[in-house]
């Protein structure tokens, strides 16, 4: 063998060596200063209250302070272009939730961001579902029998949102898709006041946040009748699921952190793993089961990204199906 190739031999071996640990390098320097977690929503929402269960835990993982700062505005897209506009490093990360990524494409005109081009998944932050509860006078007890009340009453029955968009409101157009009737939308600018009318007798019923319910459902002023997601509620055993009356019929509450693409992957990774440690805590799991949040759940970032298309796809067909538009 030459000198030369020697040589070749020499210095391809030693890029190879190299390689992890430049990546390695990138992965121990990350985070180099104090982070933000943009909630885009105003303070005292769920959102808002998961974000300060996880960041503490996660700045003791990470070595570095979490700061949570609300943005609110806008359907949430204010908070979310912000992190779109930050620096591509990692120090800036998005609390979203279904809005953002998933329905406000849709649902909105002149984006200031592109959700699937200027975001990169990072991790489940939790995926939970809706309960579906009227109130305490409407004559039913079942699915099938509100459905059946709503066929004989066209459009007289009412369901409650958080606002044009929401959640809660697909939720509902979806429930009316699917089995044929209708009934009036009645949009709020919350959950609380959507879910206080329909306690108060003002509104038939709503598909809302359970957490948000639970003092209704309690006082006797709800009565909830099925879930959204999957399987039962532990919380709520004897309350069956919209889909065991409907197959097929499922409402995931998604939230997740995102952090700019262009993002380095051993930043990505990093966040990644910490997050997965913090969610798996115990009592981590405690604290937001007794505040009526929905439990943590990980994800790898390709298992988020999965999750994040297949919504789109879901919600894109319903809005535009329904024609809804934000104002």
């Amino acid at each position: 063998m030459s000198a030369t190739a020697t040589m070749s031999r020499r210095v391809a071996l030693g890029a190879a060596l190299a390689m992890p640990l430049v990546g390695t390098g990138h992965a121990q320097s990350f985070p180099s200063r104090p982070l933000r977690l943009i909630v885009p929503f105003v303070p005292g929402g769920g959102a808002d209250t998961t974000a300060r269960f996880v960041a503490e835990p996660l700045a003791a993982e990470l070595g570095q302070s979490v700061i949570v700062e609300n943005r609110g505005g806008a359907g949430g897209t204010i908070g979310t272009a912000a992190v779109a506009q930050a620096p591509a490093d990692g120090h800036t990360l998005l609390y979203g939730t279904p809005g953002p990524l998933i329905t406000n494409p849709f649902l909105m005109q002149n984006m200031p961001y592109d959700a699937e081009r200027d975001f990169a998944p990072v991790s489940l932050l939790t995926r939970g579902a809706y309960l579906l509860a009227v109130h305490r006078d409407v004559p039913v007890r079942t699915v099938r029998e509100l459905v059946d009340l709503a066929r004989r009453q066209p459009g007289e029955l009412s369901y409650a949102s958080a606002g044009v968009g929401a959640g809660s409101h697909l939720a509902g157009e979806l429930l009316c898709m699917e089995t044929g009737v209708r009934m009036s939308h009645v949009p709020y600018r919350g959950t609380a006041q959507a879910v206080q009318d329909v306690a108060a007798g003002r509104v038939t019923m709503s598909i809302d946040t359970y957490g948000v319910m639970i003092p209704m459902i309690q006082a006797g002023n709800l009565r909830p009748i099925a879930v959204t997601s999957r399987e039962r509620y532990p919380e709520l055993p004897d309350v069956p699921t919209i889909g065991e009356t409907l197959p097929g019929f499922e409402v995931g509450v998604v939230n997740y952190v995102c952090v700019r693409s262009g993002t380095p992957r051993p930043a990505i990774e990093r966040l990644n793993q910490a997050l997965v440690k913090v969610l798996a805590d115990p009592g981590l799991h405690a604290r937001m089961r007794e505040a009526g949040s929905s439990p943590p759940m990980s994800s790898t970032p390709e298992e988020l990204g999965d999750i994040l298309r297949s919504e789109r796809e879901k919600w894109g067909a319903v809005i535009r199906r329904a024609n809804i538009r934000a104002g």
